[in-house]
């Protein structure tokens, strides 16, 4: 058979298949001359939308990440690392600031807010001795009040110390606050003034015929007390416990806010270890993966831990603060309002031109120890007592105010109530000595007055205030244990969860690479 050129098949059997031709390019098509894809003249064409710029890249990012089981699995191992890892950088975070918070709260701000309030106390307690002094020291020497003169110096001199210790105590404290800077030194400055009228007050007193000028200057000493240094002890005292509360309301809010965080990090951690164990068990028909169920329970535990932790340190401030130094507060400012009306007695003897002040300066001190409406010195005996038998009565009929009723509606603790009552006990019997020193008085005994007044035998009012004193000690005492207890177990829950809530976390995150690891081996 004869081939003609140019022909490319001939006659074709049935089921032959026809060769391949060359392809037509209709005209305006994307491939031009050169070959480069496009318009004829070369031109790229219009470029794609960002919409769909957008959608090709998330199609991209999800056969990267999610098409492929292996791409699921490492996305799951990631959210759970990262998860775990979250929850452990808060709870030591927390954990960090709740032990600040413990330091501060110990080391700082109760100390600045009781050494205000030994400050008070101290000075009170110092114009009472100097007073006492003055009372018992005779003409210059003559007629002494031996024991009375010898413990009111001691005391004198304990009290001094102390108030220059306080002092300098505060003044470190205050730094950094303008006001209580001001305040701090301006007490140091009217403080020396002050030693150096009583020190005045004494040297004369040391004179034959003198006591009219110590008389003199300890009226100008105790003015500057009363007028000058108590009032500003006294805001010392409100400040520096108005901030330890302000500070309070905050790390408790904190705690609030971390222990949200943990409990909602926590939940998404299970969520995820649960998902995982679920695509595991869908896709490998599982039941369940054992090293992932044990990171499981180890994360679960690890939560609650935390959990445990921040709840404990929130009670455990509450406990602290509200329960315990509150009362402490209360108790001290107490103390320190039995001393000046101590010293009203004292200076009631002394001097008899300001009987009249000191004996209504007597009154008022009461009242905010133990406030009863309406009541005057003739009164006040019946009414305090009418008052606390109706107290004891019935735990709930206080009819009472003052710092004694502050304590009693505090009470938290075991053996507190016992206490508190044992102090208002004791403070009836006080009461009770005053009104007999008065009475002694009134009737021109006034060295039998004086010789009950400041006698330390039992029986006396001397005694009697020191009864008062150390029952009121002993509630306050109760209250100070607690709060050291409280610091104590707040630190204990950092220091004993914190460490097990993060290894936890840690093995949680092992058990889930460990569980995944043989199954991303299969696609290897």
């Amino acid at each position: 058979m004869t081939l003609t050129a140019g022909t490319a098949q001939g006659p074709r059997t049935e089921g032959e298949t026809p060769p391949p031709q060359e392809a037509i390019v209709p005209a305006g098509s994307g491939s031009g001359p050169d070959g480069r894809e496009g318009s004829p003249t070369g031109d790229p064409g219009p470029e794609p939308h960002p919409g769909q710029q957008a959608v090709a890249a998330r199609a991209a990012l999800r056969r990267r990440y999610w098409a492929s089981v292996p791409a699921r699995l490492r996305l799951l191992r990631a959210a759970t690392v990262l998860l775990a890892a979250a929850v452990a950088v808060l709870l030591t975070v927390a954990g960090l600031a709740a032990n600040g918070m413990w330091d501060g709260v110990a080391g700082r701000d109760a100390p600045r807010t009781t050494s205000a309030a030994d400050l008070d106390l101290a000075l009170n307690d110092m114009d009472a001795q100097a007073a006492n002094i003055l009372l018992s020291s005779g003409d210059a020497g003559k007629g002494r009040l031996r024991t009375p003169y010898e413990k009111a110096v001691g005391f004198y001199g304990d009290a001094r110390r102390e108030i220059g210790h306080d002092l300098r105590t505060l003044a470190v404290a205050a730094q950094g606050n303008g006001s209580d800077e001001k305040t701090v030194e301006n007490l140091t400055d009217d403080f020396a003034e002050y030693q150096e009228l009583i020190g005045r007050a004494l040297e004369n007193d040391g004179r034959p015929g003198g006591k009219p000028s110590a008389l003199a200057d300890y009226r100008r000493a105790t003015d500057l007390l009363q007028s000058s240094l108590l009032p500003a002890s006294r805001r010392l005292v409100s400040s520096n416990d108005s901030v330890f509360d302000a500070k309070y309301t905050a790390a408790r809010s904190a705690l609030s806010g971390q222990l949200a965080a943990t409990v909602a990090l926590g939940v998404l951690l299970l969520a995820a270890l649960g998902a995982l164990q679920w695509y595991l068990t869908r896709r490998f028909r599982r039941i369940l993966n054992p090293p992932l169920l044990a990171a499981t329970v180890c994360a679960l535990l690890a939560v609650i831990l935390g959990a445990q932790m921040l709840s404990s340190s929130a009670a455990n401030l509450r406990g602290a603060r509200r329960d315990a130094f509150d009362s402490v507060v209360a108790l001290s400012r107490a103390r320190a309002i039995a001393y000046d009306a101590n010293a009203d007695e004292s200076r009631y003897l002394l001097d008899p031109q300001r009987r009249d002040q000191y004996a209504r300066a007597f009154l008022a001190k009461s009242q905010e120890l133990y406030g009863v409406k309406g009541a005057t010195l003739s009164s006040y005996d019946s009414e305090l007592a009418t008052t606390w038998q109706a107290y004891e009565s019935d735990h709930h009929d206080l009819r009472f105010t003052g710092e004694f009723r502050r304590e009693l509606d505090n009470i938290t603790f075991p053996g507190e109530r016992a206490a508190a009552e044992k102090t208002v006990d004791a403070y009836v019997v006080y009461q009770g000595d005053d009104r007999k020193i008065r009475a002694l008085l009134a009737a021109g005994k006034e060295s039998e007055a004086v010789e009950f007044c400041m006698g330390w035998q039992p029986g006396t009012s001397n005694a009697h205030f020191g009864a008062w004193m150390a029952a009121l000690d002993k509630v306050t005492g109760i209250n100070r244990a607690h709060f050291t207890a409280s610091v104590d177990a707040g630190r204990s829950a950092v220091t004993g969860l914190l460490p097990w809530a993060g290894g936890l976390l840690a093995v949680a995150v092992a058990l889930t690479a460990l569980g995944l690891r043989p199954r991303l081996a299969e696609f290897r």
